[in-house]
């Protein structure tokens, strides 16, 4: 036998035992009664005791215990129960009553009294429990055969009962009639009872069979000792307690244990299949064996010469017109029955052959014992060709050790629990290299059930359902434009890599590449155009790696590569490689395209992450842009300091505009000619809690990472208005400059509106605002910063563009723009002096605003040969050293209140001078500065790193 075949076969195992203890208890008590009734009891008191309430106790028993039960158990056989408990309780009032002439009393039962009506109807409910027991018959034929082959059973057994005991018990008793139907009620209800137990006993009910065979066990042996008990010979000679009641004893202990008994589940494959066939055999025989019987005696009457009694005559004429009457009905049924089984047969046989699904019947030993037409359909190959042959050899050999263990599992099983499982695999096909089958496979999902020993696979093809699923598998896992994996893919491998690493291997690492340039190609000719470039670029990626390298897209023009099993210099190789090739000209569109390539490379350290090592070489891949872009650059730990301390500076810094830290000061815009304030100039600063002051440049840094500057952006204009507007009121009328750059004044967090509100909700009048435009940015459409500027013009806003000159699109600003003024850039005023090329720049740049009506401001004036030489070019006003430094509110107000500032003559002896004409060092006081928030205030000397990158459009702070 095959292992499938190994596998079908084997039955599963079933415990089907009930409790050993009350069977042995049973057992114990049943004995016991036997041999108190063999040995007399010991006396005659004792035995008569035993033979009346000893029965009536358990009798009482029997009927209290199937009580308990009928309140348990299901409403459909509860009624059969309670019937039982009924016969039962008849039981122990008539051996009560027996036991009170005899115990009691001490008289002798009189032939006819009271406890013979009790026996009288044990038999009536007792046969109706049965009936209710029993599995009804579905038609009127098969009621009409349920009453013959009782009257069968049951004249069989009157007429021997007749023939041996009962003619001379009717004789015995004498001529009166009441005696006579006394004497002879009780033992043919008997006879009823022991009929109707053999008729039923192979038509019960297939729920709680073992309680049901143990109440039929009880009643026959009850009915058995009943007979024993009619023949007038025992009766003659009976005494309470002897062996006869051991008998009705054990009928009743029987009766009591019997609704108790364990339920039995039948095994689905059994090897008393054959004995069940033999018993539905015999049970089909014993209508005809129960008149034979019958006329055998009569016929033994005949031979033997002997006079044929008229009720035996009666009786067996009557059971064999019986049986003649229900051979009739039987044959007709039986035709009926076979017309209706073709027709079923036939119409299964339409069903199944006309299936799409292929169903095949597996024998116990594994073989097919029926195939389906469909399987032409479904797997190319004939049915006669697959009869005959194991299942196993049509499995994928990879699928077939999960087949049959599944297959063992469903047999396990109880069949109640689980009636079908699915099994799917693959199936050899006979259409080889097919379309649907890949290499002559298809895969075949099947629904399993049980069938005689065997099972029943119903079987339908899936392959376009499993390319389905793996299709949509492989695109959840890799980019749809250019299919390689995409970051979660990437991810798994890289964690692969790094979890299968053992000391001493080679170095994995991951390349993160990003294409310099790309966002030009897509707004200059199209993001089609984009995606042709990236399919290229992926290509190029594929073949300039190494067999076992895994490149993949993570978005965007975002590449990463897992390099595995390279030394440290070859992972470079491999970098440069890949940038040369993908720096090469594309083909786009009919015309070249070339794009960069940044590379960043992190190496895989003990205990590093697969996100640790893909946020490395992204940290490395920036680092790459920030120095030149088109370059590889390694990874170090100080990139990721620098991450962390940024991070931890951003975040000081959400919390110091919550928390109140920052303050706005201010420095004086001063006309060159006089000296006199014109307006000031607006910047924020941040004192930590250290004492530490920040720039803006240095915590602008930090907050451009976290985009921050729109919040503190917010903030700045809001003071800057509040305060102007308090200067106001309080007659200091010069306007406050704030900077925003065009990104910000187009941002959607200041829309339009928002300033002109924040002037109204002030009250500050017009012209006491002026926005200083920073930051050209050639994503920003020139037309709709215009619109936006021609709007604050008319709510009276000034507008000044700052960084003038400072590139080519400044001076194009210059030419769309609605502009009032402008700011020179302070990289023209530092070298004014000393360098003559600069001063000639300079002057230009002046005579270009002066030529356009718009006022100019220097921005940077630190030394009194500054403000000569540009008061010289014509520059009307200027801010820096030269004047004042940074300001807090009440110096702010005390400069206001003197009008101006000295103006320093060209030797610069007046250089010095400050707040009224009192000497100060320049660079050597921080009050001078105006840093302190107030007067004596000291600024703490700088006790941290910070990034060196200063705007050149903003203040310098002093050293402390």
């Amino acid at each position: 036998m095959t292992t499938t075949g190994a596998v079908l076969g084997r039955p599963p195992s079933r415990d089907g035992s009930a409790g050993l203890l009350p069977q042995l208890l049973l057992a114990l008590l049943c004995g016991g009664y036997t041999t108190g009734a063999v040995l007399g009891w010991g006396a005659g008191d004792v035995a008569a005791f035993m033979g009346d309430f000893g029965l009536s106790a358990a009798a009482a028993a029997a009927a209290v215990s199937m009580l308990l039960y009928a309140r348990r158990t299901a409403a459909g056989h509860r009624a059969a129960w309670l019937l039982f408990a009924a016969s039962s309780t008849m039981v122990a009032l008539g051996n009560g009553i027996w036991g009170w002439y005899e115990v009691v009393l001490h008289r002798q039962v009189p032939q006819t009294s009271p406890a013979d009506f009790c026996f009288l109807l044990f038999a009536p409910p007792a046969v109706i429990g049965l009936l209710v027991l029993a599995k009804r018959p579905v038609t009127k034929a098969g009621w009409v055969c349920l009453g013959l082959d009782t009257w069968l059973i049951g004249g069989s057994l009157l007429t021997l009962s007749w023939s041996l005991a009962l003619a001379r018990t009717a004789r015995f008793d004498g001529p009166s009639t009441a005696k006579v139907a006394l004497s002879l009620a009780y033992p043919l209800l008997d006879i009823v009872l022991v009929s109707m137990v053999l008729a039923l006993h192979f038509r019960r009910s297939s729920a709680n069979r073992a309680a049901v065979n143990t109440a039929l066990a009880a009643l026959a042996l009850t009915v058995l000792c009943d007979a024993l008990f009619t023949s007038p010979l025992l009766r003659e000679h009976y005494r309470s307690g002897q062996i006869l009641d051991a008998g009705w004893f054990a009928g009743s202990m029987l009766m009591a244990y019997a609704p108790w008994v364990g339920r039995r589940e039948q095994p689905l494959l059994r090897p008393g299949t054959a004995t069940r066939k033999v018993t539905g055999s015999l049970s089909a025989l014993t209508p005809y064996l129960a008149a034979a019987v019958c006329t055998l005696g009569i016929l033994y009457d005949v031979i033997t010469g002997e006079k044929c009694d008229k009720v035996v005559l009666l009786t067996g004429s009557t059971v064999v017109l019986a049986l003649v009457v229900r051979q009739g009905i039987m044959l007709l049924d039986n035709i009926a029955l076979t017309q209706e089984l073709a027709q079923k047969e036939n119409h299964f046989r339409s069903l199944v052959q006309g299936s799409s699904d292929v169903i095949m019947i597996a024998a116990p030993t594994g073989v097919l014992r029926y195939v389906s037409p469909a399987s032409v359909g479904v797997y190319g190959r004939d049915p006669e060709e697959l009869i005959g042959t194991e299942l196993s050899a049509h499995i994928h050999p990879d699928d077939l050790g999960r087949v049959v263990h599944e297959v063992r599992r469903f047999l396990a099983a109880p069949p109640g629990e689980e009636p079908a499982t699915r099994i799917e695999c693959r199936i050899r096909s006979g259409r080889q290299g097919g379309p649907q089958g890949e290499d002559g496979w298809l895969n075949v999902e099947s629904s399993v059930n049980r069938y005689q020993g065997g099972l029943i696979f119903n079987s339908r093809d899936v392959t376009e359902r499993v390319r389905l699923q793996a299709q949509l598998q492989h695109n959840a896992s890799h980019d749809p434009l250019t299919d390689l994996p995409n970051r979660l893919l990437f991810l798994d491998r890289v964690g692969r890599a790094l979890g299968g690493r053992r000391s001493g291997d080679c170095r994995a690492a991951v390349l993160y590449v990003d294409l310099d340039g790309f966002k030009a190609v897509n707004d200059s000719i199209g993001h089609q155009a984009g995606d042709h470039l990236l399919t290229q670029a992926a290509r190029r990626l594929q073949e300039a790696l190494r067999a076992g390298d895994t490149a993949a897209r993570l978005g965007g023009d975002e590449f990463a590569v897992l390099v595995c099993g390279a030394l440290e210099h070859q992972i470079r190789e491999i970098a440069e490689r890949l940038r040369s090739a993908l720096c090469e000209p594309y083909r786009v569109d009919g015309g070249e395209v070339r794009v960069g390539a940044s590379i960043g490379i992190a190496f895989a350290e003990p205990g590093t992450s697969a996100s640790d090592l893909m946020r490395n070489a992204d940290l490395a891949m920036y680092r790459a842009k920030q120095a030149g872009k088109g370059r590889v650059e390694l990874f170090a730990p100080q990139l990721q300091a620098d991450v962390v301390r940024r991070t931890e500076l951003a975040t000081r810094l959400h919390r110091a505009l919550h928390d109140g830290e920052f303050t706005l000061l201010h420095q004086p815009v001063v006309e060159l000619s006089c000296g006199r304030i014109a307006g000031v100039e607006a910047q924020a600063r941040w004192r930590s809690a250290q004492g530490i002051l920040f720039t803006p440049a240095e915590f602008l840094l930090a907050a451009e990472d976290v985009d921050r500057t729109s919040e503190l952006g917010r903030w700045q204009l809001e003071q800057a208005v509040a305060q102007a507007a308090l200067r106001y009121g309080a007659g200091h009328r010069v306007p406050v400059t704030v900077k925003l750059s065009a990104r910000r004044l187009l941002h959607r967090d200041l829309p339009a509106g928002a300033v002109e509100g924040l002037l109204e909700r002030h009250d500050l009048p017009p012209g006491g605002l002026v926005v200083e435009l920073t930051g050209g940015d050639p994503r920003i459409s020139l037309d709709e910063l215009e619109r936006r500027l021609t709007e604050l013009r008319r709510a009276g806003v000034r507008i000044s563009l700052g960084g003038f000159g400072s590139g080519h699109a400044a001076l194009s600003a210059l030419r769309s723009l609605p502009v009032d003024a402008v700011k020179l850039d302070r990289g023209f005023v530092e070298g004014v002096v000393e360098s003559a090329r600069l001063h000639k720049i300079t002057r230009g740049l002046l005579r270009i605003a002066a030529d356009l009506g718009v006022r100019t401001v220097a921005d940077g004036v630190d030394r009194p040969e500054q403000v000569h030489a540009l008061r010289e070019m014509g520059c009307g006003q200027g801010q820096g050293m030269a004047f004042s430094g940074l300001l807090d509110e009440h110096r702010l107000r005390g400069s206001l209140t003197r009008g101006g500032y000295p103006v320093p003559g060209e030797s610069g002896r007046s250089a010095g001078k400050q707040d009224g004409g009192r000497p100060v060092p320049q660079e050597a006081s921080p009050k001078a500065s105006g840093l302190g928030g107030s007067a004596g205030e000291q600024v703490a000397p700088r006790t941290v790193q910070l990034p060196s990158c200063r705007s050149h459009s903003e203040t310098r702070v002093p050293p402390a």
